[in-house]
């Protein structure tokens, strides 16, 4: 990244005009967190923006950026919910015409906020499967009709706006240590970053992505963006196929560590959030609590500050998400089970194999291609990881004819 670039970056002039436009969001003291670490720890609570997510931020400070010549042509933009979500606000404020490309995967809620933020101002056309193939449509309208390309994270002006995020943040409070950034595209990433070069050189950032989708990690291992092949699309506001070569450029000199989060410890940091502090977190917006656990050591008795991204979460994701949590947490496991023909053999597994406490909560007979009824598809949860070793045990000194399906990827994606 040339100096020229970093000049151009004025994240105080952003912060001045998106006042009265974006929310101050706060700054909160989470207690239990910083009682468990030992630590000072605070959260970001961009959760409760006005569209609940910190897009708005980048998507209004370039929309103001246009020409009134580029206005009237009007914009569009790819968006996996939450940059389509602060698009839509900005074209209705500011009297511009949008349309919104969102990958036909999106949650319901996303799109019916986006209608609701954008109004007769925006159309929303959803396409594709991922959020690269969604914007790939996305530019192909745009060249086609002349419009103008509101990117969700590579661009200067988006990049300014995200950084404001930071600026609220050292208005508040001075001498942090550590700044856990989730990190999808890397815009957000990499604004915080150039306020933090300037304003607090000696505050590290940690990156955090999702497991299944490691591309700022794998850009900064290979020194250049690079394009996944295949990604787990459950995180879904932070599951990119390729972070901005732009945000690239500013991210790889700048992150101190690369945290990857496993979809299910994100789960369960949803539902904790949920359970503990009423906090409805989207899972791009867990990312930065769920990776505290991997860093225990190196952030007790520091000031840390968690970006909570986003709290745009449909309801109707909830049964997914504690399904996610009850296998990573090993509570949940799936058998299929050849049970003896004989009379009683059912009634033996469940009198005898089955531990007191073990809920079956699934089970189906799996019919062969003869359409005989083969082996049974049986969901257990139990109430420890211990439960489970035991179930097991008393399965095997029944000689019970069993496979554990949790342990065959490819089998229990084709199953459950």
């Amino acid at each position: 990244m040339t100096e020229t670039i970093k000049q151009n970056i004025d994240i105080n002039k952003a912060h001045e005009l998106l006042k009265g436009i974006v929310l101050k969001t706060p700054l909160q003291f989470h207690r239990k967190l910083s009682e468990k670490f030992g630590a000072e720890i605070y959260l970001k609570r961009e959760d409760l923006q006005v569209v609940r997510s910190y897009k708005i931020r980048g998507a209004y400070n370039l929309i103001h950026s246009l020409t009134d010549e580029q206005r009237s042509r009007g914009v569009v933009c790819a968006s996996a919910g939450n940059h389509a979500q602060g698009v839509a606000y900005s074209c209705k404020a500011l009297n511009i015409h949008g349309v919104i490309y969102m990958p036909a995967i999106t949650p319901k809620q996303k799109i019916n906020q986006v209608r609701m933020f954008g109004g007769d101002h925006i159309e929303i056309v959803l396409t594709g499967d991922t959020f690269d193939e969604c914007q790939t449509h996305a530019l192909e309208y745009t060249s086609r009709n002349n419009k103008v390309f509101i990117p969700p994270f590579d661009h200067i002006k988006v990049i300014e706006g995200q950084g404001t995020v930071a600026k609220e943040i050292f208005e508040e409070q001075s001498h942090i240590d550590f700044f856990l950034v989730p990190i999808g595209g890397g815009g957000l990433c990499s604004g915080i970053a150039q306020y933090l070069q300037t304003y607090s050189p000696n505050t590290k950032i940690i990156g955090v992505e999702p497991a299944g989708a490691p591309s700022m990690t794998e850009a900064l291992r290979l020194g250049h963006p690079v394009k996944l092949e295949k990604i787990q699309r459950f995180v879904d506001g932070a599951s990119v196929q390729k972070v901005g070569d732009l945000t690239f450029s500013m991210c790889k000199d700048t992150i101190a560590d690369m945290l990857l989060v496993p979809e299910g410890k994100v789960s369960s940091t949803i539902l904790q959030l949920y359970n503990e502090d009423a906090i409805v977190a989207e899972p791009a917006g867990a990312l930065s609590v769920a990776a505290l656990d991997q860093y225990a050591n190196q952030i007790k008795g520091k000031k840390v500050v968690c970006i909570l991204s986003g709290g745009n979460n449909d309801i109707d994701r909830m049964q997914e998400i504690k399904e996610r949590s009850l296998l990573y947490e090993g509570l949940k496991h799936y058998f299929i089970v050849r049970f003896a023909q004989r009379p009683g053999a059912l009634k033996e597994f469940v009198n005898h194999i089955l531990g007191p406490t073990d809920d079956i909560v699934r089970f189906e007979f799996i019919q062969k291609h003869n359409k005989e009824t083969g082996p049974a598809l049986i969901g257990i949860e139990v109430k420890s990881q211990g439960d489970f070793n035991s179930l097991v045990d008393r399965m095997d000194t029944h000689h019970l004819n069993y496979t554990v399906v949790n342990q065959n990827e490819n089998l229990f994606e084709y199953l459950v």
